[in-house]
């Protein structure tokens, strides 16, 4: 009997080009907000919650009264959601990607969308990678208070394929993939089109770095997942 086996696929910067956008809507909006930050700063917590992000942020441009942390973290988060939508006809698919999807699918693998995004930035992304006939499960930012590295969503979307942690690979371009994966015993598999080094993916428990989704289905059909 053939065991069944589950790939939980990160959505942002896995299987849309969206981190840089990510990146610059909220150095709009902290900077409209009243906290400027470098760059360099926002794009390292890409893939975190957006309040997670917001207040580690926040700590970095100095700001330490609660009561403007607390202004500047609403406007912040209220700009980035707008800024995000403004840019939505900018957001591509990776190369791969969809051909990723429906070829685990058609080899029998159980295909979960493990994002704690906003449902409606999600939504935005699912109508862009039109899959949704390979996809069997997902989920979104309404399951979880707190995304990765906190493992929560990750074990969500295990529960959701139905398989066991042993038999689960976890896909995504940042560490805090690695991270939550690991935590539950799931191996996963970097794609570089995050943005992220290579001794950052090896430091956080990838057992595997490719350059992006197409590379990842080359693993698959070559038996290596």
């Amino acid at each position: 009997m053939t065991t069944q086996r589950a790939l939980l696929l990160d959505v942002d910067g896995t299987l849309v080009d969206s981190t840089y956008v990510h990146v610059w809507t909220w150095v709009r909006a902290l900077a409209e907000a009243g906290a400027p930050v470098p760059f360099v700063d926002v794009h390292r917590r890409i893939g975190k919650d957006g309040s997670t992000i917001v207040e580690e942020l926040l700590d970095i441009a100095g700001i330490d009264d609660d009561e403007e942390r607390e202004s500047i973290a609403g406007r912040a988060k209220d700009l980035h959601g707008e800024y995000y939508a403004e840019q939505a006809e900018s957001l591509r698919v990776l190369p791969g990607a969809r051909d990723l999807v429906r070829g685990a699918k058609e080899q029998g693998w159980i295909t979960v969308l493990a994002t704690s995004a906003p449902p409606s930035e999600f939504a935005e992304a699912r109508e862009l990678l039109d899959i949704d006939d390979y996809v069997d499960a997902v989920t979104t930012g309404e399951d979880v208070d707190r995304a990765k590295p906190d493992p929560t969503i990750v074990e969500i979307a295990l529960e959701r394929s139905g398989v066991d942690a042993a038999d689960a690979v976890m896909v995504g371009d940042a560490t805090w993939d690695a991270i939550a994966a690991t935590k539950l015993g799931i191996r996963s598999v970097a794609v570089r089109t995050g943005g992220i080094g290579d001794s950052e993916f090896r430091a956080a428990g990838f057992s595997e770095i490719v350059d992006d989704a197409a590379a990842v289905l080359d693993l698959l059909n070559a038996g290596r997942l």
